[in-house]
């Protein structure tokens, strides 16, 4: 645990003085955008290039974590994490092409098809998915279902970077909970070694959301952009399938079901709320003959501040919900499933009641005006 709390701190430091850095040349050099558009929720002009020293965190991580001899194992094989790294410069350097020039959606869309594809052609993909006796294994099926994952899950992140402190704060939440479930996952797996590439990603992805949320959170200095979304996005994915490679499909009963499939439950349930505000915004802009990434001003985070959150509030909203969701699928890893369901039930209902408190207020203020007249 020490080796990765190490690599978090690393993360962390780095993360935070690139930002610094990255911030102060783009005020210099006037490297932000000088108009603040309809759907923006800030007051004034503000970088949007935060992904690149994201990116320079994540690197740095990387070169000091490779030789650190706990992480042998890790790097035993190089291949999968020059195709990491690769597919990360992809997706940094697209997105922030995008933050500076806004690029068609076709060319930033085949952007991350590539980058997924650098992970999936070097091995980076689902091994197995014991789903009802179905396993996915194949060269060709896990090529396929590895980019659909990661381009989904990529957008999700990306599109809910609309409030200060948003992503980096789900993103860590999710992160928090997926680092605890493939550390206690490698104990079990591989008891005389614990150090493997997802939990080491996860560690990596936790420090860098660390460094960077103090410069983000509201009023934010710097926004992270498609480069830092995009690049959380894809870090989440690649965590979360090279776990799938831990699990031997063939040892597997029906009581070791849940443990095989949470390594893509959990992504899901953490992202519960980007993944429906995608699929709303999909549907919406299609029935509007408009390009699905055309952007608007009705994502839910701005529908939460519409319907009375405050900008805190509705950033809010989103940490509870994605708490709730994520741990409660830890749980049913760690516990028995009565406590599961206890904590899912009081956790999600406190997170309801906080959702829809702003309309309680209103309904409470009219009914006492009613009754003052």
């Amino acid at each position: 645990m020490r080796a990765y709390l190490l690599l978090m701190a690393v993360a962390g430091v780095v993360t935070y003085l690139a930002t610094f850095l990255v911030r102060k040349l783009a005020v210099k050099y006037n490297i932000y955008p000088k108009a603040i558009r309809s759907r923006d929720m800030h007051e004034k002009p503000t970088p949007r290039i935060g992904g690149v020293a994201m990116f320079l965190g994540f690197v740095v991580s990387l070169l000091i974590a490779a030789p650190i001899g706990w992480f042998d194992v890790v790097f035993s094989d190089p291949l999968p994490i020059l195709a990491i790294a690769a597919s990360a410069l992809i997706i940094m350097l697209i997105g922030f092409l995008d933050d500076l020039y806004d690029l068609d959606w076709t060319l930033k869309l085949a952007g991350q098809f590539m980058a997924a594809g650098v992970l999936a052609w070097n091995g980076v993909q689902i091994v197995s998915l014991p789903i009802f006796g179905i396993t996915v294994g194949s060269f060709g099926v896990s090529f396929v279902v590895t980019i659909f994952i990661a381009v989904l899950i990529m957008n999700a992140v990306n599109f809910i970077d609309g409030l200060d402190g948003l992503v980096a704060g789900v993103v860590l939440i999710g992160t928090i909970v997926f680092f605890i479930y493939s550390y206690l996952l490698a104990q079990q797996v591989s008891p005389t070694n614990y150090f493997n590439l997802a939990t080491m990603l996860s560690a990596i992805v936790i420090g860098m959301c660390i460094g960077f949320l103090p410069h983000n959170w509201r009023p934010a200095k710097i926004f992270m952009g498609d480069g830092g979304a995009l690049l959380l996005g894809l870090l989440m994915t690649t965590s979360a399938l090279t776990v799938t490679g831990q699990i031997d499909p063939a040892s597997l009963n029906r009581d070791d079901l849940v443990p095989a499939v949470l390594p893509l439950i959990l992504p899901i349930s953490i992202l519960i709320l980007p993944l429906l505000d995608f699929a709303l915004a999909v549907v919406r802009r299609l029935a509007a003959g408009k390009s699905p990434f055309a952007a608007d001003r009705r994502h839910l985070h701005h529908r939460l501040q519409d319907f009375g959150h405050s900008h805190l509030g509705s950033v809010l909203v989103f940490y509870f919900w994605s708490a709730s969701v994520s741990v409660s699928c830890l749980l049913l890893f760690l516990t028995d499933l009565m406590w599961v369901v206890l904590f899912a039930v009081t956790s999600i209902g406190a997170s309801l009641l906080y959702t829809i408190w702003p309309a309680l207020i209103k309904y409470r203020t009219r009914k006492a005006k009613a009754v003052a007249r």
